[in-house]
């Protein structure tokens, strides 16, 4: 990254090859979906997941968005995935801001992606509440 680049090779790297980028490819037990919008930014970013035996088997994004978003939004699929669901407990912003470079004027942007992350973190608890019947 040089002082007139913005972004850097991390964010360049998940910008041009978003492998998570999409919808579901698969049939799971149960998925989810949650979105976050910020209407004078102009942002949007969905999260979608596949779950089966409490694992997070696929997990997409889709985003209407600047690059740092969209770097950031791969990246927590990428990191996931595979995960067990109680990873969607947590979204260190500050962490992603950081190794992302996000400049902080765009913090709102990543604030965004936890919101999503903590919409499809209410849904699941919410959806087990309901199948253990005790809900």
């Amino acid at each position: 990254m040089t002082l007139t680049d913005p972004y850097n090779d991390t964010v360049r790297a998940c910008f041009e090859k978003p492998g998570h980028a999409g919808d579901l490819q698969g049939e799971y037990a149960q998925s989810l979906e949650a979105s976050a919008a910020s209407s004078d930014q102009g942002m949007t970013v969905a999260l979608s997941v596949g779950i089966s035996d409490g694992m997070i088997v696929e997990m997409r994004f889709r985003a209407w968005a600047c690059p740092h978003l969209i770097a950031a939004a791969q990246m927590l699929c990428a990191d996931r995935q595979g995960r067990l669901t109680d990873s969607l407990q947590q979204f260190d912003v500050n962490g992603v801001m950081q190794q992302l470079s996000i400049p902080v004027e765009k913090t709102g942007r990543v604030l965004l992606l936890e919101d999503a992350v903590t919409s499809l973190w209410q849904q699941y608890t919410k959806l087990c509440k309901t199948d253990s019947g005790t809900g």
